[in-house]
């Protein structure tokens, strides 16, 4: 036994299973929690191939280890003593089973299981005589508590000849090991992902696959992997650690289901197909289609109260009030600004997916990761508040005058466009599945929301009764518009914080100066005065081409708010869930409304952090503000496509996802029931 796999059983023993014990020294053979003998198929002939078996027979609540043990433990070491000529090949393992403890995942044994060994016999083998053949392995067994470094010399007197009787028990023996596909695999790595093709055929059943890589230190052992079939071929994709890199090739073995089948395949670099449906696990979580339809599209009908919605849907409500305003008219605008809404909403949606299929590492709401495209909308919304205040008027951009189609269509689009980074506590669900699905129904379920969010525009202009409803024209609206000033007014200024937070000062300023250029713009150009156009358009296009290229965003702390928090990475999150305590685990960004509504109302709170101090919570916060393809990865992996997300994790225990919206007891509740 040499120093470092004690060293190895020693970090397993502490970080895997979570227990501090002291490593006893190696166990006698006969003693072993793992009984194991070695074993020979039949009889020994000079130029032929013969099979022997290790056998292992672990005693109840323990385990052996594939030979990738996965996030901790180490596989089988065999030292041969063989005849002179012959040698022993690679071992054959049956597939093994995925064991969790503390987040780690594990690929053991559980129970009686045999590795086979082809032995080369050379032609001129002497086999007068019984073969002697001495084999020293050295394994690690483990319970859910302790490891245990074991060690055995097991001899054997082979016999010689072809009248031997063969060991039955390699019938079931060599039945359990996943035969060899004939046809090779492909592979891609990304930089956050493993994606592999293996050809499969359509017919074959599968009910719950997992693939075992044999490659150490490649994968993320214990993150979900998403399988779906394209025709023949089954694509896995599987989140990478990131540790390795150049892989000339790639092996492993797929496990097709829970009953032990599976095959063996090895992959070369190739073209790895996108698309196609999904089976296994994540069919299973996802609700079915209908169903996500019907929350894409009630989540969208929720955020026409959003504060950034709101204004723009009621003031446009308010046009149908004009006096003489006809029913063909009202339709018009009706489907005008639906079809806005939804074009804009699959823009997005189909610009993710496109994204995400090329590898970028991005969610829902991405754009307002993008500091540009926070300047624009700082613009936009600028000149949306001036024209609230009745600083100027633009027919194709106006919200209380005619405007026809043109207008209700760009309204649509805007509308749809500031709501994205809303959309996550009502379609939770349906994002999620939307990175997983099929693009076509994907793209369904984009369209869903869109036609939620601009279905009561829509009922307006078909629904005359609903039409009558609305208060008469007067002087009232030009109050009302202004009040709406106020609300779209707050939102500019969210924007030019979310410019300060993505971009520094310098861009802050250089984004401000834009937008009151442009602002000078649309009113000097209402006023008709000519002169000052010019002036504010020079301003506007000095301030654009001023706009920094290179972004100097604040320094990101942790313990900003009344949380000590630290800042999530996957490491940090292991480190703090082997350390046995509770951990709170929650994830953000400045342009998040019901993220910092939850925040006050239930995270950063003195009654929370007393409660976490109590019983010893370690509180973990990620900021998705600007992109991070790490969170977004593990947003992934919890079937979120965007912020917020919220996890606990008892001490010990596997992660529980909180709902999207926290009550003031929430977080204390469970500080208190740990």
């Amino acid at each position: 036994m040499t120093l470092s796999k004690w060293l190895v059983a020693l970090f397993t023993a502490l970080l895997a299973h979570a227990a501090v014990a002291q490593l006893p020294a190696p166990v006698p053979a006969e003693s072993n929690h793992i009984a194991s003998e070695l074993v020979a198929e039949g009889g020994a002939q000079p130029g032929q191939t013969l099979t022997l078996a290790l056998h292992f027979r672990p005693q109840p609540g323990w385990h052996g280890y594939w030979s990738n043990p996965g996030d901790a433990g180490y596989g089988m070491d065999l030292a041969w003593d063989l005849p002179e000529g012959w040698s022993a090949g690679d071992p054959e393992y049956p597939v093994p089973q995925t064991l969790v403890i503390s987040g780690l995942m594990n690929h053991v044994y559980e129970g009686d299981y045999a590795v086979l060994v082809p032995v080369e016999v050379p032609a001129d083998a002497d086999i007068s005589r019984p073969v002697p053949i001495e084999l020293k392995a050295d394994w690690l067994a483990c319970t859910d508590k302790i490891c245990v470094p074991e060690h055995a010399t097991m001899t054997l007197r082979l016999p010689i000849g072809p009248d031997v009787p063969r060991d039955p028990r390699f019938d079931q023996w060599r039945a359990a090991l996943p035969p060899l596909l004939d046809s090779e695999a492909s592979f891609a790595l990304t930089d956050g992902t493993l994606r592999i093709a293996v050809p499969l055929p359509a017919s074959l059943a599968l009910s719950d696959p997992h693939v075992f890589i044999g490659e150490t230190q490649l994968v993320d052992y214990a993150a979900p992997q998403v399988f779906r079939r394209k025709g023949d071929l089954l694509v896995a994709e599987i989140p990478r650690k990131g540790l390795a890199k150049g892989e000339e090739s790639v092996s492993g073995i797929l496990k097709l289901d829970d009953a032990g089948d599976g095959v063996t395949f090895a992959a070369a670099p190739g073209e790895v197909p996108t698309g196609g449906s999904l089976v296994g696990g994540a069919a299973q979580a996802l609700a079915p289609l209908w169903l996500l339809l019907g929350g894409a599209f009630l989540g969208g009908l929720v955020l026409n109260l959003m504060p950034c919605v709101f204004p723009i849907l009621s003031l446009k409500a308010l046009t149908l009030a004009r006096a003489g305003e006809s029913a063909e008219g009202a339709r018009r605008e009706g489907v005008a600004y639906t079809a806005g809404v939804i074009l804009a909403c699959l823009a997005l949606g189909g610009g993710l997916l496109a994204l995400r299929a090329a590898g970028s590492e991005i969610g829902w709401a991405f754009q307002l990761q993008e500091p540009g495209v926070v300047v624009a909308l700082l613009v936009l919304a600028v000149a949306i508040t001036a024209n609230f205040a009745g600083l100027y008027e633009v027919p194709s951009l106006s919200f209380t005058r005619q405007g026809g189609r043109a207008s209700a269509f760009s309204t649509g689009l805007l509308a749809a466009f500031v709501a994205t980074p809303c959309t996550g506590p009502f379609m939770a669900a349906a994002l999620g599945a939307a990175l997983l699905l099929p693009w076509w129904q994907a793209l369904m379920l984009f369209a869903a929301m869109g036609l939620g969010l601009a279905l009561p525009f829509l009922l307006l202009g078909f629904v005359p009764p609903l039409r009558r409803l609305l208060p008469k024209p007067g002087r009232w609206m030009e109050i009302f518009r202004r009040i709406m000033a106020i609300p779209m007014g707050l939102t500019a200024l969210a924007l030019l914080w979310l410019a300060l937070r993505l971009g520094g000062m310098s861009f802050a300023i250089a984004g401000l100066l834009l937008a009151l250029g442009l602002l000078g713009f649309l009113v000097a150009y209402h006023r008709k005065q000519t002169k000052l156009v010019f002036v504010a358009a020079a301003a506007a296009l000095i301030a654009l081409v001023g706009l920094p290229r290179s972004y100097a965003p604040p320094a990101a702390t942790a313990d900003e708010g009344v949380l000590a928090a630290e800042t999530f990475t996957d490491t940090a999150l292991a480190d703090a869930r082997a350390s046995g305590k509770p951990v709170f685990l929650w994830f953000t960004a400045d342009w998040c409304l019901t993220c910092k509504v939850n925040e006050s109302v239930a995270i950063e709170r003195e009654a929370t952090r007393d409660a976490f101090e109590k019983a010893g919570v370690v509180a973990m916060r990620g900021d998705w503000t600007r992109r991070d393809p790490e969170i977004t990865r593990f947003l992934t992996e919890h079937g979120a496509a965007g912020v917020p997300l919220y996890l606990w994790y008892p001490a010990g225990g596997e992660g529980e996802v909180l709902p999207q919206v926290l009550t003031p007891d929430t977080l204390t509740e469970l500080a208190g029931a740990s």
